[in-house]
């Protein structure tokens, strides 16, 4: 709990405004899954992040409140097949594509398999089964985790294997009229299960709202306003190029480069080769 208790307490100390925003509990947010929507992500500093969080306290905006507090710990693991077959989709441009990962909600102390898919319309949609926490890294003797694989996302369990760990702390946000949601990841960490290599994004920040496209959004004015940009960004991806010095980077690395621009400082991690 002494971790926790501190996550609590540096997000007081960097983010006031979320002391001072309605909380919203995870079953007041059962009716804004969003698990068919629209995404837009943003990346930014967490100074900006903090003008960001002003203006949305002023809007109304309600922040998740767990027993975690305010800001949650996030722990994800992304599979892959041997040849990577999911991130070269990405790299490759491909509209269609899946991912599949495993998340443990701190905030619950539950544990997922979830598969995400993404059509050439641009939409997301997430599917998920709940899993034991000590599945998280092999859920291959998970009953009907096979099955559901299989039918969300083509791959059967034995074709994928944990490639990369992200960890973060969130931050969640809806809006008053519980249209839309805003998750917005910081201290972001990655840890490669194949290569062993660790990497971080330091100040970045990443912002994603999700919505289903068909209501206005007063956040999208406010980080127009604050002149923060949609920036698209797949933390799989760049935690993959930061951490596998072998892999084809292409547009991906200037990603890596885009956001070091925003920071204005070098990321840690590796980019060697390729």
């Amino acid at each position: 709990m002494d971790v926790i208790s501190n996550i609590s307490e540096a997000a007081a100390a960097k983010f006031p405004a979320l002391e001072r925003m309605s909380p919203i509990t995870l079953g007041e947010m059962d009716s804004i899954k969003l698990m068919n929507r629209v995404d837009t992500k943003y990346v930014t500093t967490e100074r900006m992040l903090a003008l960001v969080l002003d203006r949305a306290e002023a809007d109304g905006y309600r922040v998740l409140v767990t027993q975690t507090g305010r800001m949650c710990p996030y722990s994800t693991l992304y599979y892959d097949t041997p040849d990577l077959a999911m991130y070269t989709a990405h790299l490759n441009g491909v509209l269609r594509r899946r991912k599949v990962r495993t998340r443990t909600y701190l905030s619950s102390g539950q544990t997922f398999l979830e598969v995400k898919r993404k059509d050439n319309h641009g939409r997301t949609r997430k599917k998920r089964m709940e899993i034991p926490v000590g599945a998280m890294e092999n859920f291959a003797n998970v009953p009907d985790a096979d099955a559901f694989l299989r039918k969300r996302s083509g791959y059967g369990v034995e074709e994928l294997q944990p490639r990369l760990y992200t960890i973060f702390r969130r931050i969640t946000l809806v809006n008053p009229a519980m249209t839309e949601r805003l998750t917005i990841d910081t201290a972001l960490e990655f840890v490669n299960l194949a290569t062993g290599e660790k990497a971080g994004l330091g100040d970045a920040v990443i912002i994603e709202l999700k919505q289903d496209g068909l209501c206005p959004s007063p956040m999208k004015d406010i980080l127009l306003d604050l002149r923060v940009k949609p920036f698209r960004v797949s933390k799989y991806c760049v935690g993959t190029v930061m951490t596998d010095p072998d892999v084809r980077k292409a547009r991906f690395k200037m990603k890596v480069r885009y956001i070091e621009k925003i920071t204005g400082c070098p990321l840690q991690g590796g980019m060697r080769r390729n």
